[in-house]
């Protein structure tokens, strides 16, 4: 994958005996990004680019099923490949207060000292979005990606400030 890409989604595993496949969904706008006839490419390249047939949600998880891909057998090689897109086909966020994850990634964390905390290496989207911060010492720190803890965030200066309650950053609520 290159830093141009966006991780938009992870095929899991095989959901049924006609090809669909769970997705791990890393997009905010699932029911446009999986439209039936959207196409994606992939990490591997070589899986792809996949085209949605069908999309649908079940049990709380969304379930695809590509073009080509007819059964279990063709499910199950999909699983863990990466569904991606270009950083350019996204339009930018209308509100000044939202990023997007390739807009984040990359920059340098401080206190609001300026104490250098590291730099973002990932956001992982769970029940809370959380920034992945790849400490100088090598480890890494999980930052919940509220205003509380992150009052400030300069793409164009690259750097976000961290105001972290006790123990956020020590070494063992490290991941």
């Amino acid at each position: 994958m290159n830093d141009d890409q966006i991780v938009v989604g992870r095929i899991g595993r095989a959901h049924g005996v006609r090809g669909e496949v769970a997705v791990d969904v890393r997009t905010d706008d699932p029911d446009a990004r999986f439209a039936p006839g959207s196409v994606l490419r992939t990490d591997p390249g070589h899986v792809g680019p996949l085209t949605v047939e069908r999309a649908r949600w079940h049990s709380g998880r969304l379930l695809l099923r590509f073009t080509g891909v007819d059964d279990r057998t063709a499910a199950e090689q999909l699983r863990g490949t990466w569904l991606v897109v270009d950083a350019a086909e996204l339009p930018p966020p209308e509100d000044p207060d939202e990023f997007l994850d390739h807009q984040l990634v990359g920059l340098t964390a401080v206190t609001p000292d300026g104490g250098m905390v590291g730099t973002v290496a990932e956001v992982r989207h769970y029940g809370q979005d959380l920034l992945v911060v790849r400490r100088e010492n090598g480890g890494e720190a999980l930052v919940p990606f509220v205003a509380a803890l992150v009052p400030e965030v300069d793409v164009a200066g690259g750097r976000i400030v961290i105001d972290p309650p006790p123990g956020l950053l020590d070494e063992a609520s490290e991941a």
